[in-house]
């Protein structure tokens, strides 16, 4: 009968003859780490555009206010309002100018964004269709006067 092979215990391996498996969640971390400090940073500067916006709107109407106080009358009145260019093709973008005198409350239908009494204001547009722009405004005494402008998309 043959020997027996005596069964020696094996040699507990060690956890450093890995080196792969440690590389990679090294790896991991610093990537991990990386996607952070990137996300982070992007959401600290929307934060600071958004804010820089807000200050920036808040200075213009202030500006705007302070130039209609200067140049004063008492007639409400749209001074001028239009659209430039007068007509776009589709996904093309136009401007709805507007200077109006001794308003207290200015409406744009269909709105397009924040409007305020000003001697000299534009909007960035971009319809999809024919659109016809009507600015209201309203004076101190309550009285309105309205204009319109057509900008064609064709």
């Amino acid at each position: 009968m043959p020997p027996l092979l005596s069964r020696q215990p094996s040699p507990s391996k060690s956890p450093f003859r890995k080196p792969l498996l440690y590389s990679s969640a090294l790896v991991l971390c610093v990537a991990v780490y990386v996607v952070f400090i990137f996300f982070t940073r992007y959401q600290s500067t929307r934060r600071y555009q958004a804010q820089a916006k807000v200050r920036e709107d808040a200075q213009r109407r202030a500006n705007d206010a302070a130039v209609v106080a200067q140049l004063g009358g008492s007639e409400l009145a749209i001074r001028g309002f239009y659209v430039s260019p007068r007509a776009v093709h589709p996904g093309e973008s136009a401007q709805v100018c507007y200077d109006v005198a001794n308003a207290t409350q200015v409406k744009l239908d269909p709105p397009v964004g924040e409007v305020w009494p000003s001697h000299s204001r534009c909007l960035h547009v971009a319809p999809k269709k024919t659109t016809t722009y009507r600015l209201t405004i309203t004076g101190a005494s309550g009285q309105t006067v309205s204009a319109q402008v057509e900008l064609r998309v064709q």
